[in-house]
């Protein structure tokens, strides 16, 4: 994969998954179920992204600001050669994203919004005063190719990092945009058929159609795996 060809940012994800694979209860109501060194690992694995993206739902779970962790990793981000902040990026297909949430609170970075082009006006007002950008890109889906060379081209976006949900992950696996794969398995289980996952929409209906991973790394701490796969030589990048 050509990296300067393809104008399009490296893109990393990151979960802490249940031993089930879930993200969060049935009720999609999100719980911090990962220890310490989980947090630990976001914050690094931040420390090297030039944005940090997630969709509405996400950033709209109170005390979500996406910043880079404090003073330590703002360091860590100035020896890479990387802006003290990382740019911020949210996603929201139609616009349904509350401008109340603590993250519209902390102007510590600019923050972008993606959104499709069925986004009501009145919608696009709001979120034009509450953010930095609001960006359109797709009519029925958002297109996240589209966009992703936009963050490229116009923010200088080289290394994206993906937080969630399900939703936004889903669709850029299926898009094939997902170069990295970051999961913490802790040893809890939440089942429940509902309860969301990494990859909400979009689905394989056989192995061929399904996204392809090799596992790149596994470390154990405490009781919790931290693995990192990273795409197949055959993803469609």
């Amino acid at each position: 994969m050509n990296i300067k060809k393809s104008k399009l940012p490296f893109v990393f994800s990151n979960f802490a998954i249940t031993a089930d694979g879930k993200i969060a209860f049935a009720n999609r109501e999100f719980v911090p179920f990962g220890s310490k060194r989980d947090r630990q690992n976001m914050m690094e694995l931040r420390a090297t992204a030039d944005a940090v993206m997630a969709g509405a739902r996400t950033v709209e779970t109170p005390g979500v600001t996406m910043g880079p962790g404090g003073p330590k990793y703002q360091r860590r981000r100035l020896a890479r050669g990387l802006a003290e902040y990382n740019l911020r990026v949210i996603v929201t297909g139609n616009g349904t994203l509350d401008t109340r949430a603590d993250i519209f609170k902390h102007r510590f970075s600019p923050i972008i919004v993606l959104a499709r082009e069925c986004i009501l006006e009145k919608k696009l007002r709001q979120l034009h005063r509450v953010a930095d950008e609001v960006k359109v890109f797709g009519k029925n889906e958002l297109d996240f190719h589209a966009a992703l060379r936009w963050l490229r081209e116009k923010w200088n976006v080289k290394r994206l990092l993906c937080e969630g949900g399900g939703g936004v992950h889903g669709a850029m696996v299926r898009a094939g945009l997902i170069h990295e794969l970051h999961l913490t398995i802790c040893p809890t289980i939440f089942g429940g058929r509902r309860a969301p996952t990494i990859a909400e929409s979009g689905h394989a209906v056989n192995l061929a159609g399904a996204a392809k991973f090799s596992l790149a790394s596994a470390k154990r701490f405490g009781d919790e795996l931290f693995v990192v796969f990273t795409a197949s030589k055959n993803a469609n990048f």
